[in-house]
Formats: C-alpha cells, sequence, structure tokens
C-alpha cells in the first residue's frame, strides 16, 4: 500500500498551514461534488494560489524556439477559458526573495514531477509552475510547507507576496537591511483577518534606499522606504510610507502617506491601512477596487485621517512589535572566507560576465552574483545543480528578483572564476545581467488568458539580437531597461521601462495584425520614480526595427551624457511619433502574410482564444469565503466518520459549526478571533438571543446545536454521536446560510 504525501508528511510542518491545506483539499472534494459554487471555489483556489491558465496547442516559448510540452499526468484541454479542473499555474511565495538550499531543491522536485519541468520567476520574486492539475495541488502545497513555504494568498483578493531588494544587507547605499521587516509583515498578515475582504489584491514593498530601483516602492499599494533619524541623540530606524501606488490599466504614483514611522509602528499601520480599504475600497467594480483609486476618490488627506483612526481602535495584538526584539538575532553568516581575486586563473567570458553579473557587496572580499535567466525560466535540473553551486560557496542566501533573475550573496570575491565556471557548465553562466539584453516579461499569450501578444516571443527575439551585438553597443544604450507585457495590464512592468511594449492589435482588411504598443520614457531608478507613456501601436514582427530605430536615433542626438529620459522629453512626442510612423503602415495579408503571424507561432494571428483573466479573482463576499472553510470541514468530518474515526469525525463536524458560526459573526464584528469561547459568545448574542439565527420552521433549535455541543463536549464519541453531530452540522450551517441571507436582505423570513 503506497503511503500519502499527506500522511508521510502529518505533523511536519506548520499546524496552520497544514490545517488550511486540508479544508483546501475537502473543498475541492466538494467542487467535484457540486457541492460548492464556482465562484467560491475561483476564490479560494486563488487565495492558495491555484491559477487558471491559457491553453495554446500545449507550446510554450524558451527564447529561442517554440517547444511541444509533454505533461506529468493527464490530457491538456485547450483553448482559453476550460474547466476549472483543466491543468493550470501554481503561484509559490516567496517573501522578499529569499530561498534556502532546501527549498530550491523541493520546488526543482515539484516542478518535474507536477509541471513541465520548468520554474518560472515573476516580477514579484515569485516562482511559478505551470501544468499543474489541481489533484496535485495539495501534495504540492504539503512539501512545500514541509520546507517552510506556502503558496496561501498568492493570488486572489488578498496581499499579495510583499519583495523587497534582492541587495538589501549588502548594498552600498541603504539606510540598513529591510529583510527582517519585510518578513516581519508577512508573517503578520499572511491569513490576517483584516485581509480576507477586500476588493481587489493589494501590494507592498520595501527598499532600503531612495535612488536605486530596489522594492520600487513608488508602484505598490503600500511601499516602506527605510530611513533613520536621530532621537535623543540615537539613531532611530523607520520608514517613510507611501500608498496609492500601481501599474496596470492605469497607473498612479504613490503618495507619501506619513514621513517617518517608527520600525515598531509598521505592523499596525499595515493593518490599518488594510482594515480601511476592506471597508472603503470598491466592491463591485473590480476595475475600480484597487488601492489606488480609493486614495484617489477620498484625497490623501482623508484617507490619512481613516488610517489614523483606525489606529486608535485597532485590537491589541502582541505581534505589532514583539519582532523588533528579535532584530538583533538577524544576519547573515558567510560560509566562505572573504578574499580578494587576485591572479586566479579564469575562463574564457568571465571578464565580461563580472563587469555585468557581479556587485560589489559592502562587506570587503565579498559579491553578489546575478544569474541571468533568460524569460525568469530555468529548468528542474539546472535549479538543482544551483542548489549545489549555492550549498558549497554561499550556503542559503540565494535570493529572486524583481527583474526575474536569481542572485547568490555572499560569494567570496577570490571563488568568482570557479562559480563563473560551474554556472557555466550548466547553462546560466550568461553575461548581460541589469543590461539591455536583461529583458523583463510577462507570460504573454504562452499561459496567460488576458495575452493579446506574444511577449514571451517577442522577448527571445529581441534578447537574441542584442546579445549577437551587445560588444558593440555604446554604455548608454547597454544600459537601457525594455521590459514587455502581453497586454495592457502592466505585468512586465512595462511603465517603469526606459523602453517597454505591451501588446494589442490592429486590423488590416479581414485579419488581425499582433501589435505592441511603445511606451517611452519611464524610470527604472529611484524606486520606479516616474511613469512612460505611450507613443503608438506598430505590428509586432517590426519591433526589433523600431528598437534599433530608437536606440540609433537616441545615440545620435543626445547630448553630452544626457539620459533616455532626458532626451524623450526633450525630443518630444510628436518628432518621436513622426519617427514611429513608417513602421506603423499594415500591408494586405497576401501582401505580406508573414505580418499576420505572431513571433514564435506560425498560425495566423488571432484574438478569439482570449479569455477571462483570473489575476484579481472575482469580488466574492467575506462570508463565502469564511462558510466554504466550514464546509470543508463538514466533508472532512464525513471522510473521518467513513475510516472510523469517530472522535476526529466529531472533532470535525464541532469545527465546522465553529467555522459557520463565525463566518456569521465577523458580517458585524469583524474582530471575534478564533478562540471557541469568544466565537461561540458572539453567536449566542448577536444572531441566537435576538433570534436572528431563529428559523420558525425549526423553532430555532438549529442554534442549539452549536450551543449544547460547545457547552457539552463528550468524554469519547462512538459512531452513533458522531454520527449525530455531523448531521446536526449540516443544519447549522445550512441555517447559517439562511440567517445571512435574511440579515442582507436577500430573503424574507
Amino acid at each position: 500500500m503506497t503511503t500519502s504525501w499527506k500522511d508521510t508528511l502529518q505533523n511536519k510542518m506548520a499546524s496552520d498551514l497544514e490545517r488550511q491545506i486540508d479544508i483546501f483539499e475537502g473543498q475541492i472534494e466538494l467542487r467535484k461534488q457540486g457541492k460548492l459554487d464556482e465562484k467560491v471555489f475561483a476564490e479560494t483556489r486563488l487565495r492558495r494560489g491555484v491559477y487558471g491558465q491559457r491553453y495554446d496547442n500545449g507550446q510554450r516559448h524558451d527564447g529561442l524556439q517554440t517547444r511541444t510540452l509533454e505533461f506529468p499526468s493527464g490530457d491538456l484541454v485547450k483553448g482559453p477559458d476550460t474547466h476549472w479542473d483543466a491543468p493550470g499555474m501554481m503561484r509559490i511565495k516567496i517573501p522578499y526573495g529569499g530561498m534556502s538550499v532546501d527549498q530550491m531543491n523541493v520546488m526543482a522536485d515539484l516542478a518535474e514531477e507536477y509541471a513541465d519541468d520548468i520554474l518560472h520567476i515573476t516580477t514579484r520574486q515569485d516562482i511559478q509552475l505551470h501544468y499543474v492539475h489541481i489533484d496535485d495541488t495539495p501534495d504540492l502545497m504539503r512539501r512545500l510547507a514541509q520546507v517552510g513555504i506556502t503558496t496561501q494568498e498568492a493570488c486572489g483578493n488578498s496581499v499579495r507576496n510583499i519583495t523587497a531588494c534582492h541587495l538589501t544587507g549588502v548594498c552600498h547605499d541603504e539606510k540598513f537591511d529591510v529583510s527582517p521587516y519585510a518578513d516581519a509583515l508577512t508573517d503578520f498578515l499572511l491569513g490576517h483577518d483584516d485581509i480576507q475582504d477586500f476588493g481587489r489584491k493589494m501590494k507592498i514593498a520595501f527598499s532600503g534606499c531612495e535612488e536605486h530601483a530596489c522594492g520600487l516602492v513608488k508602484m505598490h499599494d503600500i511601499g516602506f522606504l527605510a530611513r533613520t533619524v536621530e532621537k535623543d541623540g540615537q539613531e532611530v530606524r523607520g520608514f517613510t510610507v507611501f500608498v496609492g501606488g500601481g501599474l496596470g490599466t492605469v497607473p498612479h504614483q504613490a503618495k507619501v502617506l506619513a514621513d517617518f514611522v517608527a520600525e515598531d509602528r509598521i505592523l499596525p499601520l499595515a493593518q490599518a491601512i488594510s482594515r480601511v480599504f476592506a471597508r472603503h475600497g470598491e466592491k463591485q467594480n473590480r476595475n475600480r477596487a484597487r488601492l489606488k483609486f480609493l486614495v484617489s476618490k477620498l484625497g490623501l488627506e482623508e484617507f490619512r485621517r481613516l488610517v489614523m483612526e483606525e489606529l486608535e481602535t485597532l485590537p491589541a495584538d502582541d505581534r505589532h512589535a514583539g519582532y523588533i526584539d528579535e532584530l538583533d538575532d538577524y544576519g547573515e553568516e558567510p560560509v566562505r572566507q572573504g578574499l580578494t581575486l587576485n591572479g586566479e586563473a579564469v575562463d574564457d567570458g568571465f571578464y565580461d560576465w563580472y563587469r555585468t553579473n557581479v556587485y560589489k557587496q559592502r562587506q570587503s572580499g565579498y559579491s553578489t552574483i546575478t544569474v541571468k535567466l533568460p524569460l525568469g525560466d530555468l529548468t528542474s535540473w539546472q535549479m538543482r545543480q544551483l542548489a549545489d553551486i549555492a550549498e558549497e560557496f554561499v550556503g542559503d542566501y540565494v535570493r529572486t528578483t524583481v527583474e526575474q533573475n536569481i542572485v547568490l550573496r555572499w560569494v567570496s570575491d577570490k571563488d568568482l572564476p570557479e562559480v563563473y565556471k560551474r554556472l557555466n557548465a550548466v547553462g546560466l553562466g550568461s553575461a548581460g545581467a541589469n543590461t539591455i539584453v536583461d529583458i523583463t516579461t510577462c507570460p504573454g499569450t504562452d499561459t496567460c488568458k488576458l495575452g493579446i501578444a506574444s511577449s514571451r516571443g517577442l522577448t527571445g527575439e529581441l534578447s537574441k539580437r542584442l546579445e549577437a551585438k551587445r560588444a558593440d553597443l555604446p554604455k548608454a544604450v547597454e544600459e537601457l531597461k525594455i521590459k514587455v507585457s502581453g497586454c495592457f495590464n502592466s505585468c512586465g512592468q512595462h511603465h517603469v521601462a526606459d523602453i517597454g511594449f505591451f501588446g494589442n492589435s490592429r486590423r488590416s482588411g479581414n485579419h488581425k495584425v499582433p501589435h505592441f504598443q511603445v511606451v517611452l520614457g519611464g524610470q527604472w531608478q529611484n524606486n520606479g520614480g516616474s511613469y512612460g507613456l505611450a507613443i503608438g501601436a506598430v505590428p509586432a514582427k517590426v519591433v526589433p526595427d523600431v528598437l534599433d530605430t530608437i536606440t540609433r536615433t537616441y545615440v545620435d542626438e543626445r547630448l553630452d551624457d544626457e539620459n533616455f529620459q532626458a532626451w524623450v522629453e526633450r525630443k518630444g512626442k510628436r518628432a518621436i511619433k513622426d519617427m514611429l510612423t513608417p513602421f506603423m503602415t499594415l500591408p494586405t495579408f497576401m501582401e505580406a502574410p508573414q505580418m499576420f503571424t505572431d513571433w514564435g507561432d506560425s498560425r495566423v494571428y488571432s484574438i478569439s482564444d482570449i479569455g477571462i483573466g483570473e489575476c484579481a479573482g472575482e469580488v466574492v463576499s467575506l462570508f463565502s469565503i469564511e462558510i466554504s472553510k466550514a464546509e470543508s470541514a463538514h466533508f472532512d468530518a464525513l471522510i473521518a466518520l467513513d475510516e472510523g474515526d469517530y472522535e476526529l469525525a466529531d472533532q470535525k463536524a464541532y469545527q465546522a459549526m465553529l467555522l459557520a458560526a463565525r463566518a456569521l459573526v465577523r458580517t458585524q464584528f469583524l474582530d471575534v478571533g478564533d478562540d471557541p469561547d469568544n466565537i461561540v459568545n458572539e453567536f449566542k448574542t448577536r444572531f441566537y438571543d435576538t433570534q436572528l439565527f431563529y428559523d420558525p420552521f425549526a423553532k430555532g433549535k438549529f442554534g442549539r446545536f452549536l450551543l449544547n455541543r460547545h457547552e457539552n463536549p463528550p468524554q469519547q464519541a462512538d459512531k452513533d454521536f458522531a454520527h449525530s453531530t455531523i448531521d446536526e452540522a449540516q443544519l447549522f450551517i445550512e441555517a447559517t446560510h439562511s440567517a445571512e441571507a435574511r440579515v442582507n436582505g436577500v430573503i424574507t423570513s
């Protein structure tokens, strides 16, 4: 008999993660049986990182060619909007990008066993696995949880992965290392009651310094920029706090909510902002449901007033400042002695790689290496090899970056030639990191339902052409940033690139032509200091020629050391548009059929397979999300009864009633917490005693089921007792649904 991963890993992961995974596994079974609404299930799976994806003939671009995919199990269902249990994407949260060697090896195993053998680094420092079957996701989550990784709230209307600069702690210009603060806020907000009722997602970032890109705090819903002030002769750490930033279809620059917030106040401040967003944010129109729209609608002063008011009424929480006592224990200890690079033998290509991929840390004798990943991808085999290199030379000091690469921190300078040799041997030694050839891109039409044009196909073509002439590129061009999105949503961050492209389409006769809108003048530095503007759309197949024209004209016309943003502003949009106009002419299909195909795809271009994106999920009520947990616990009780574990069956049924009561209470009182006594007392006071829970047909007895079981737990539950508790729990859940509908005016009694 084969031992399941659930049995193998039981009690080998954090108990809260184990409980959440068990709940999700139950919800999958309920959905299969048609007992869980698809809209509710979609939001619950999104909040656990399980994301629907597009299927396009089972192909995926690797930058140089289009690969035909082979899948670990099941058949691929084609089409943009497939059945809910078709293979999808699993997003894995990597807080501030930090990975250990053990975690790298486990994720490599998962990519090989459950996905298409590729690990994809995202612009939020996450890792994504594609073509994962939903039946495999609970075991995948358990194996991640065993090494301290969660997928909880990686997608959906929640707080997404909290990002931070990959150089924090080793940077020359930072105020202090923001890593432990990002870690503390991640732990505090994960699964927090106050982030369960958002209309859309929330993104948070930390940056240690102002002038570099770092955490890009100015383009986030909440951004924390490290600052220090002197107070009573002592240096005090804290943060300038930004709110209301974001890219998407309508980019907003973040505004300063507070010039300085002491380090022990950032957690309650983030909680207060979350509560204001949950209470006042848009819930009906998802296109206006981000925090940036709420800040704009209320105005910064009114938003600040509401946040300060919320701060005054926050329930006491020891976690608000509890992590401060542990900050002195945080630090990174290199595994090898920092020695200088002095006369070491080096392989061909080392010095080119050294120039672009190596950052000299502020700690003498050490450097941080950027492992450049074309399209943000590496294979499971490469991830294992990289883990071996890390274990030998840097230990667990590995991070993903917001530019879709991986860095090894604390490499002894003396080891640089050997590390380069080892990376090169496994196809990870490419030079050109942080240059124009290191292009950021979203998945585009490869896997995203919203993709209009092939961002990965275009990025692969541009990278290949630029790499071929990189040695001859002027320095002013080599330093430019290019970012590509497959649609207008800016997942590829095209707004903050020197030169950005996002996918759209145009018609010529009876055919559609894939296009990319050209966005110029964004600023990557200064934490995403300014956003570029769209100048005009050009056919996808002429984008490389457009890029050549723009960069060549910039070099010819720039004044002294004039940077690209200054040149764009000086030249003016009219002149730039005139420069692009010759590329905008559309031929007929008969004249140039190749123009009617996208990069890496020989088929005639069509947008008929564009589907409904799941980036934000649908707006689902807090009650719907909470009550689904009760239904899942009830299902677990049924399984336990079938397996003869009557005590567990009784406990799960009781838990189902508690979760249902909590879901109802939270429609009136968000801060009820998880304590059973509090839940029962609030339920009794607010709903049972007031007869809001009263069902005339049952004469109120359904409410007594919870009260009786809470007040009189069994000494030992036998089969009959467990069976009764399960039946009562089902009736209690049904009555909870009715009560919520009645209270909210959906039905009348």
